[in-house]
């Protein structure tokens, strides 16, 4: 299996390609006036959600707005992903580019499950290197789009049930995946044969032939039900928490030896309904944050269980799916079925107010995360098949405003990215600057836009 390079989605049964990027400087709209001008059809740009687009058109998509796009598909859709750290180095941005991902499927029967470890490399960008040079040796063409092609090398282990979410961790010489399935086990499994098996075809040939379900070094089946949320800490090797449907949530903590963890029988428990997502902070060790379908936010200490801290209830006016804590700064993001992402500053949490309210999805979010290594941006997905990026950094600039279709967007929102099918989640590559991997139901998308 390997990772396609065609650059066209399929939804649906019809072809939907990606738009142009949603803001526009003062040349791009000089130039839709010039256009209107000479008699010739305005140039407009689409905007979802602005209004519907008029029957038999199609939106194509506009290579110039990205830097890199791929797709690939691994079989059963997967719910969940994450990314795993590799050894190639911080801050890498030049082409080709490579990376390392594990996730965990939802196939129709339990025993078609599969928790995978993918290598995708050889990712080049969407501009050709001198471009201005046209070369006429069309054989010479057909060799540079060979060695262009990406690569995806895909390590399978059988996981009775489906994965409801899965996260990853360095600890020690090992990489760790929790795994939250539908069988309302916690399961933790040491990853170390399927990423020897993708950078090395002796070892992949190796693991295919071994190859039989996959054996948890852990596994927690206290939870009085299954669940979706779940955070490695980022401030203590092996520290993990996970919550369920029930509303209860623990705290991991590991043993030495590093195979075993404790995990203290009495729930932290001031949510009055299901944990959707639990996050960790990145500056306090004992401190990490939940969402609920109670419509509350809650910042917890383990040093002073059961209780919660502090509480936004209300936070918003339906269930809250995700939330992400800022890397640098001291705020939280959140997103909900009533499709507002609101940012929170937890110096002034008490107010219960955000500091910032977007309202640009039309249907449940279902992703959300900050920028790694840009603390003013960050990405969210929604049911209604959109990617958006934002920077709250950004103010009011009059030439957005001039181009038709976009005056009544925020200017904070950088970017739209459409063309899957129910995202589910998203993340930023920590070493790979500006690089999202969204999953869908259709699949996964691996880009970098211009626009971050």
């Amino acid at each position: 299996m390997s990772a396609s390079d065609e650059h066209t989605f399929t939804d649906k049964g019809g072809e939907v390609e990606e738009m142009d990027e949603v803001g526009s400087d003062d040349d791009d709209a000089e130039d839709m006036e010039e256009e209107g001008a000479d008699g010739e059809e305005k140039r407009k740009v689409y905007v979802p959600g602005i209004e519907p687009l008029p029957p038999g058109e199609e939106l194509e998509m506009d290579r110039s707005a990205y830097r890199m796009y791929h797709e690939c598909q691994t079989g059963a859709p997967c719910l969940s992903f994450d990314v795993i750290r590799d050894a190639d180095g911080e801050g890498r941005d030049q082409f080709p580019l490579s990376m390392l991902l594990c996730a965990g499927t939802q196939a129709e029967t339990a025993l078609k499950n599969r928790l995978l470890v993918m290598r995708m490399h050889n990712l080049h960008g969407t501009e050709k290197e001198n471009e201005e040079e046209e070369s006429s040796d069309e054989e010479s063409d057909d060799e540079e789009d060979a060695d262009k092609k990406p690569q995806m090398e895909l390590a399978m282990m059988p996981h009775y049930g489906g994965v409801n979410r899965v996260r990853v961790t360095p600890y020690g010489q090992q990489s760790l995946a929790a795994v939250w399935s539908e069988k309302g086990q916690v399961e933790i499994f040491d990853l170390q044969s399927q990423l020897e098996a993708v950078h090395s075809s002796a070892a992949m040939a190796a693991f295919v032939q071994q190859q039989k379900e996959a054996t948890p070094l852990f596994s927690f089946s206290g939870h009085m039900s299954e669940g979706f949320a779940m955070d490695w800490s980022p401030k203590v090797p092996g520290r993990l928490v996970s919550g369920d449907c029930k509303k209860n949530i623990h705290v991991w903590e590991p043993r030495e030896g590093g195979t075993s963890w404790q995990i203290d029988q009495r729930p932290f428990s001031s949510h009055s309904k299901s944990v959707e997502d639990l996050q960790w902070s990145p500056t306090e060790a004992t401190v990490f944050a939940s969402c609920s379908v109670d419509q509350s936010i809650r910042i917890w200490d383990i040093r002073a269980p059961p209780n919660s801290m502090l509480s936004a209830d209300g936070a918003h006016s339906s269930d809250i799916n995700v939330i992400s804590w800022n890397r640098s700064e001291p705020f939280l993001l959140s997103g909900g079925d009533d499709g507002f992402l609101k940012v929170w500053d937890l110096r002034q949490f008490k107010t219960g107010r955000p500091v910032a309210n977007f309202k640009q999805h039309s249907a449940p979010i279902t992703s959300v995360e900050w920028n790694p290594v840009d603390s003013s941006v960050f990405a969210a997905s929604g049911a209604d098949d959109i990617l958006s990026q934002w920077d709250l950094s950004v103010e009011s600039c009059d030439s957005v405003a001039r181009v038709e279709g976009v005056k009544d967007l925020p200017p904070q929102l950088l970017f739209l990215h459409q063309g899957q099918s129910e995202i589910k989640e998203i993340h930023w590559h920590p070493q790979l600057p500006g690089v999202m991997i969204s999953t869908a139901l259709s699949g996964f998308n691996v880009f970098r836009t211009i626009s971050v």
